[in-house]
């Protein structure tokens, strides 16, 4: 391969070659519907496949835990992503071990979001030195193999390649290794028993963290919290201490996990009270990760971090170093530091643009996640602001979704008026369709518009089939709030596919 086709643009146009996590998902069948195959034989090849495409790429769990590398596993319905940035934020506070290597998913703008050193996305530099690093192993290990292709050309192709999120999985750990990481935080993609992160030996995790489960990906993981439970705590490993959220009011849930812990021999289940949670004061102000919510993650975070530095040697002074008696306001200064620092794409992120526009995003995407996402905005914008509504879920039911957000959010502004004066409904597609394609399908817009102007009497609302003509009009919007010298507030929620369109339109990033 020409040194000319070795560039960052190449890496991201042979990385859409693969097939994407969407199509694996669908060999489930979807979450509303009942699969043709059987999931439990799909699952029981997953974690046997990854073990092979990763032998492929020169490397086992054994020699993966030689290198000295030890991680933070981290998996759940809602906040694993916040967890995981908040982890990796408070371990670098304490650099003596070199940078921090951070694995999570989905991506807003850029896949190098999803593998960070230090919380900064990884350079293009590197991501394309490091991506056909491994391409070429892979397609390598396919000529060593005999694997039958019709042509010697296609040894370098997609076909000789694992599924998009495995790959960027190896990906990450040859990055980790290549780069000197030692510590490092890896978030599941989806479930944990048989996630493609869930090779990794006992010795190579040194805490494994299940936060708060929800109904999702049904056809892969089970249409019960039980069952869901069960597949996340499928990372649970011997000798490891375990840490989630205690249900008070699910005790099968609870038990569900115990047993799980019991079964992989974890160290220990510790199961962090809400009680011990609420009367916590937390970092303070300055956070950048908001949300009422955010305080649970936190605690999680805690624990899990504590915990990893322990296990990598780090002894702390005072009562948070007695592994019996501390609590979470005993928590050191850098702690707080990591806490207050943390951030992640897309999670209770707000901005402000140049004309003076407060932008509110998040990838929320299950029933109490837009729950806490509509407490959160509520309790963020002034009573006499414009606030404007932007949504879209392509994949699941939008109903739930937008009850659960609309309710929340009234509940929390107290009053009887509408939150949101507009609600925008669009596709994901970022530019109006071009002359001769097939018109868009907008019946998933059609019934949130429905559903809002339901919920939400008093809700101006409007449907657009790309994000472009949809931002046009909040732009507008805007404008005719900064003429009658209010301020307007947008909610930009519901997919992460919706959130990356959007903010194309509000910042320049340089990525």
């Amino acid at each position: 391969m020409a040194s000319s086709s070795r560039t960052y643009d190449d890496a991201l146009s042979r990385l859409a070659q693969l097939q994407s996590n969407r199509t694996i998902v669908n060999l489930f069948g979807t979450d509303n519907a009942p699969s043709s195959k059987d999931p439990k034989d799909l699952n029981s090849l997953a974690i046997p496949e990854m073990l092979s495409w990763l032998s492929r790429a020169g490397y086992t769990p054994s020699s993966l835990a030689a290198t000295g590398l030890k991680c933070v596993h981290v998996a759940g319905t809602k906040g694993k992503g916040s967890v995981s940035a908040l982890v990796s934020s408070i371990l670098s506070q304490y650099p003596s071990s070199g940078p921090v290597g951070t694995y999570t998913s989905p991506h807003v703008l850029s896949v190098r979001e999803r593998i960070q050193l230090d919380g900064v996305p990884i350079s293009r530099e590197l991501f394309a030195k490091y991506f056909f690093e491994l391409w070429d192993r892979l397609s390598q290990a396919a000529r060593a193999a005999n694997d039958p292709v019709s042509d010697e050309s296609e040894y370098d192709g997609p076909g000789t390649k694992p599924f998009y999120f495995r790959f960027l999985t190896i990906l990450a750990f040859h990055i980790f290794v290549r780069e000197g990481v030692k510590n490092a935080v890896i978030e599941c993609g989806i479930g944990g028993e048989y996630d493609s992160t869930n090779f990794m030996a006992p010795e190579t995790v040194t805490a494994s963290v299940v936060t708060q489960l929800g109904i999702d990906h049904v056809s892969m993981l089970g249409d019960t919290l039980e069952k869901i439970a069960w597949n996340k705590a499928g990372i649970f490993r011997p000798g490891v201490k375990g840490f989630t959220r205690k249900l008070e009011d699910k005790e099968g849930v609870m038990g569900v996990l115990r047993s799980r812990a019991a079964e992989k021999n974890a160290k220990e289940l510790v199961e962090v009270q809400d009680r011990e949670v609420e009367e916590w004061k937390g970092p303070g102000e300055g956070t950048k990760l908001e949300g009422p919510f955010q305080k649970y993650n936190m605690a999680l975070a805690v624990m899990a971090a504590r915990e990893h530095l322990v296990r990598t040697g780090h002894v702390f002074e005072g009562r948070f170093g007695d592994d019996q008696n501390w609590r979470l306001d005993d928590i050191p200064e850098e702690f707080v530091k990591g806490l207050k620092e943390a951030s992640l794409k897309g999670r209770c992120e707000s901005l402000r643009d140049s004309k003076g526009t407060e932008w509110f995003v998040d990838g929320a995407h299950t029933e109490d996640s837009l729950a806490g996402v509509g407490q959160w905005f509520a309790g963020k914008v002034k009573e006499g602001d414009v606030n404007v509504l932007v949504f879209n879920q392509q994949d699941r039911d939008p109903e739930v979704l937008l009850r659960a957000l609309l309710t929340a959010a009234q509940k929390q502004s107290g009053k009887e008026t509408p939150v949101f004066k507009y609600a925008v409904f669009t596709r994901n597609e970022e530019k109006v369709p071009t002359e001769g394609e097939q018109e868009r399908d907008l019946t998933v817009q059609l019934k949130g518009q429905k559903i809002a102007q339901e919920v939400s009497k008093g809700t101006e609302t409007a449907v657009y089939n790309a994000v472009e003509p949809a931002m046009e009009e909040v732009q507008k919007i805007a404008e005719r709030a900064r003429k009658d010298g209010k301020t307007c507030n947008v909610l930009v929620t519901g997919s992460f596919h919706l959130l990356g369109g959007v903010l194309k339109t509000v910042e320049y990033v340089e990525y």
